[in-house]
């Protein structure tokens, strides 16, 4: 005989295959609903007590001289609370919140120290977050305690609404500015490439200065004492002294132009940026053509980094790349400044290869912009760099 299996009535053949499958309705994440809900109380009356008692007494006392720290003190364990919430709120209710950047330490000083944490937007939305979240904690734990024995059917919505809510306050308070804190964030970063820059920079010109023409200069000194002394006994030898020193000067002249060049070149602030790229791309030992459409010369700040990115790039070529031709363009689109260096190599560039590639992605990265490299290998390269476009100052060229 063959078994059959009973159905509900009124239900076709078939039909049982399309029946959803049954699911119990309190699942990990209705009891994680639950366990946050009902963990409101005791979380909530910690945060409210810390802020009646530390915040509400440092201001109070601002009117002393403690008063500030205090205050300060108690902003910085509040951003703690808040730290702790959102992981909270991370684990037991799936909300995804990114953590603020964290203030300057001491090294700035004290009261530099002490006036950034009194007036952090992250530690004063926290404390408006425990302070409100009082009354909120005995709602939720009485509704929750009270439905999990009596309204247990439906507590599942309960526990939905409930947590929805607090999700709400959760990514309302204990969210990041998104926007601010961004660009706190970027420009911390931006600060320190900076400073690492110009430091970089400064060894380099002094390392140029000791070896290079201090050292020619320190060589000419002693060779016209030497000329000094023979004048009278030997003007022959004299004579030739005077006339290695006069080759001296010329190099140590040469070496002196090369690094005012590589400080900021003369003809960049006479002439702008066509002239300028131009005279670069003269010294490539690829034939390089050059293309500025501006109507206008950008800030000297802006014009300053695209000629050392172009200088940078046309010496990688120079030494890198293997190439036949290049090429150099430069243009403004809206409020950007665009520069596109393109040739004919080996390609394979990469911005950790060694060949300062990183150095320059940095240093655009400092004033907002962007830095593109396209080398596949076998060629060609095509490097995109944009520069955010700034109005030159009246009466700057």
């Amino acid at each position: 005989m063959t078994e059959r299996h009973a159905r509900p009535m009124g239900a076709k053949e078939g039909d049982g295959d399309r029946l959803p499958p049954v699911r119990f309705a309190y699942d990990r994440h209705t009891w994680k609903e639950i366990a946050h809900l009902l963990a409101n109380l005791p979380v909530s009356l910690i945060g409210f007590v810390y802020v009646v008692t530390v915040l509400f007494t440092g201001f109070w006392l601002t009117v002393t001289v403690i008063g500030f720290p205090l205050l300060a003190a108690g902003l910085t364990g509040a951003r703690l609370l808040g730290r702790m919430e959102r992981a909270r709120a991370r684990k037991l209710l799936g909300v995804r919140v990114d953590e603020p950047s964290r203030l300057p330490g001491r090294g700035t000083g004290f009261v530099p120290w002490m006036w950034m944490r009194v007036k952090d937007p992250v530690g004063w939305r926290t404390v408006l977050y425990d302070f409100i979240r009082l009354p909120w904690g005995i709602l939720t734990f009485v509704i929750t305690l009270t439905s999990l024995f009596v309204l247990w059917p439906v507590l599942p919505f309960i526990a939905r609404g409930l947590a929805n809510a607090d999700r709400a306050m959760v990514r309302g308070l204990l969210s990041p500015s998104d926007e601010l804190e961004r660009r706190i964030a970027e420009l911390e970063s931006d600060r320190g490439v900076v400073v690492d820059t110009a430091n970089a920079d400064l060894r380099r010109i002094e390392r140029d200065l000791h070896d290079g023409a201090q050292a020619r200069l320190v060589n000419l000194a002693m060779g016209l004492g030497l000329a000094k002394e023979k004048l009278l006994e030997d003007p022959d030898s004299a004579a030739e002294m005077v006339a290695e020193a006069h080759g001296e000067v010329k190099l140590a002249l040469q070496e002196l132009r090369d690094l005012a060049r590589g400080i900021h070149p003369a003809v960049l602030t006479d002439r702008g940026l066509d002239a300028a790229l131009s005279a670069v791309a003269s010294r490539c030992t690829v034939p390089v053509k050059v293309t500025v459409d501006l109507a206008s010369r950008p800030a000297a700040a802006i014009e300053g980094i695209a000629y050392f990115t172009v200088s940078e790039l046309l010496q990688n070529i120079s030494k890198h790349s293997a190439a036949k031709t290049a090429s150099v363009e430069v243009w403004r689109a809206t409020d950007r400044l665009l520069i596109q260096v393109e040739d004919d190599g080996r390609g394979g560039a990469r911005l950790d290869g060694g060949s300062g590639m990183q150095g320059l992605a940095d240093r655009l990265g400092a004033v907002d912009g962007l830095f593109v490299i396209d080398s596949p290998q076998g060629g060609p390269t095509v490097v995109t760099a944009e520069l955010p476009w700034r109005d030159r100052a009246p009466g700057k060229g």
